[in-house]
This record gives structure tokens, sequence and C-alpha cells, in this order.
């Protein structure tokens, strides 16, 4: 269920200082779901993965934050800031998600590092992510669909890059995925 996709088509980078970048992660995240929940029996998996105790990593925790209070009867969460999904139960997680939902589409949310030019981009793709690649751990990949959000330049220094993260950058990222993510699973599931 969780081995490595190759994507069928390269990610969307999508700049968060467009203005238009909201809708341009709505659409684009919709036509994912119209496809492919279909095929999941329209039950949908979200997990968002990082940390709280670097500001590059709480991406994730931050998304499941502003989504722990969905109510659809067939969407589940997994990693917030009170129970981050990270490299040290991500396994269990996914162990976890294959038995009670072994039929459900799979989103991986989390941060990662790239090219300087790239920062504040948002990219959204269908595939999975090895989370943790960036700081050399080897983790499983996970995700049918994946979201992650650039949150600075990758270097030989990554956790240290991440330690070192403008919140606000991470804040603006957080807020435009969860809002997306609300948006369009308020237009599938209505």
């Amino acid at each position: 269920m969780y081995t490595e996709l190759s994507p069928k088509v390269k990610p969307l980078y999508i700049n968060t200082n467009d203005s238009h970048h909201f809708n341009t992660f709505c659409n684009n995240l919709q036509d994912y779901l119209t496809h492919l929940l279909p095929r999941h029996n329209h039950e949908l998996v979200i997990v968002c993965i990082g940390t709280d105790r670097a500001t590059g990593d709480s991406l994730g925790p931050l998304i499941g934050y502003k989504l722990k209070d969905l109510k659809y009867q067939k969407v589940s969460l997994y990693g917030d800031l009170d129970n981050p999904v990270h490299a040290k139960n991500l396994e269990d997680i996914i162990d976890n998600i294959k038995l009670l939902h072994a039929n459900a589409l799979v989103i991986a949310i989390d941060a990662c590092l790239g090219a300087m030019s790239n920062v504040g981009c948002i990219t959204i793709g269908e595939g999975s992510i090895r989370p943790g690649a960036g700081v050399q751990k080897e983790l499983p990949p996970i995700g049918h669909i994946h979201i992650t959000g650039i949150v600075n330049f990758s270097s030989l220094m990554n956790m240290v890059i991440l330690q070192n993260t403008r919140l606000s950058l991470v804040m603006k990222m957080a807020d435009t995925i969860s809002s997306g993510i609300k948006y369009c699973l308020w237009r599938y599931y209505k």
C-alpha cells in the first residue's frame, strides 16, 4: 500500500506570494479528490508529519492542529501538536492505517527543504513522500497524494536550518493548506 510511487505528473509548485495561490491549491487538491477518492471508497486519511520541536518541521503538526475538529465520517486525521507523527512513531502509524483504513486514500503532509528559489512554495502531487529524507533519516514512504511546504533552503546543515526557520512562513503555509483542505472536503462531502 505504501510502496514508493513514481509520480504520474510532476508535483505542482504553488508560490504562497502569488495572489491566486489559494485558488490554485484548492483547484488542484479538488481534482485529486474527485478522481481518486471514489477509487478508495470515499475514505480519506490525512497524515500530518513533523514535530513542534523545530520551527521548520512544525508545518505538519500545525496543519493537524487546524484540522483536528473535522467532522466527516470517512475522514481520519493523524498528527497534530498534541500527538505528532514523527520519525519515532511513523512506522506504527502506517501499520495502524493499514489495519484500520486499508482502502483509504492517504494524503501525506510534511515540511521540506529545497532550492532557495522555491522557499515559500507549497507542492502538491500524486505519489508518496519519504519523511526525514532531508535530514538523512531512513523512514518508510507514505501517501497516495503528497503536500509539502518548502520552508527553507537545503544545505549541509539541514537540522540547523530547520531550527532557524521563520515561523511566519510556516504559519502562512499551514493556513493555506488547512483552509484549502477544509474547503475541498466541504465541496466533496456536501
